[in-house]
């Protein structure tokens, strides 16, 4: 099903984002995970895609495997950069052969190593709103399309107004629907919301939850994607950097916080970042679900 027309028949949408592994041992440890987070019943999953289209034929394999072998409403990340304006048709046509409805459009990062001398194909798309665009203009209403958002401002972007401005062109393209990069304090969320409100950008926006599980590999993230992590939760972690049981417990505690501060604030939706593993995302699921409306 589509997950625009989902998110309008649900009060509360709980979803989870799994990466395309580069391994069969990865790949069986993935649906292993999957196979544990499926009774908690989704409103959908998500596949990524790697930069530069570095990962295309394991997440459309992945995408594939979990559409015919789960129960699950799949919906496939494409990344427009470095590719032409026919290899992304090309890739869409045969996601819309196996019945896959939902596609989150994304521009993607340049490859590491090639800022200065990346070239986009000049047959290709620049920007998500020009990809939104093309899906909407090659195939009309058979997707279902999602976007990146950013509360805390894309790292190219020169402040958050401007990011708020090309949210809006992705919408008028088409999108229906955002997810919010990872954040890890509720108020620049909440700020970001606000200022949509006065754009009158009424999508829904699912917030993105990493639960901090590993905080050398978060930090890391976390400098890529210009997310802040809160001083206080900085110190207690720093304590137990090098005890992972204890930096799980304290990552599991706050994102689980972090959930319920936003249920009770009306958020209409969930979006956790698995890195394909299930223990995290199924302890802060059971913490949070008295709170979560079906």
């Amino acid at each position: 099903m589509k997950i625009g027309e989902l998110l309008k028949q649900i009060n509360t949408s709980i979803s989870f984002e799994f990466f395309p592994p580069k391994t069969p041992e990865g790949e069986e440890l993935l649906f292993k995970t999957i196979k544990e987070l499926e009774p908690l019943e989704p409103t959908f999953v998500s596949v990524t895609y790697g930069a530069g289209g570095s990962t295309r034929e394991r997440t459309i394999r992945v995408v594939k495997k979990i559409h015919e072998e789960t129960t699950l409403t799949v919906m496939a990340h494409l990344t427009c950069i470095g590719h032409s304006k026919k290899e992304l048709i090309d890739i869409l046509e045969g996601y819309r052969k196996i019945g896959i409805q939902n596609i989150l459009a994304l521009r993607g990062d340049i490859p590491q190593g090639q800022e200065e001398s990346f070239i986009f194909p000049p047959d290709g798309c620049r920007y998500a709103n020009e990809l939104v665009s093309l899906i909407k203009e090659n195939f009309n209403n058979q997707f279902s399309i999602g976007v990146a958002a950013y509360p805390e401002g894309h790292p190219e972007s020169p402040n958050l107004e401007m990011d708020v401005y090309y949210l809006k062109k992705k919408i008028e393209s088409g999108a229906e629907f955002a997810i919010t990069q990872m954040f890890f304090d509720n108020s620049y969320f909440y700020r970001y919301l606000d200022l949509l409100e006065r754009e009158n950008i009424n999508i829904p926006v699912i917030p993105g939850i990493m639960p901090i599980t590993n905080f050398k590999q978060i930090k890391k993230f976390a400098v890529m994607c210009g997310a802040t992590i809160p001083e206080d939760l900085v110190k207690k972690l720093e304590k137990f950097e090098d005890k992972p049981e204890e930096v799980a417990k304290i990552g599991i505690d706050y994102a689980t916080k972090q959930c319920e501060d936003l249920l009770r604030n009306g958020i209409k939706g969930l979006h956790f970042y698995t890195l394909n593993k299930s223990k995290a995302t199924i302890e802060i699921y059971n913490r949070i679900k008295k709170l979560i409306k079906k």
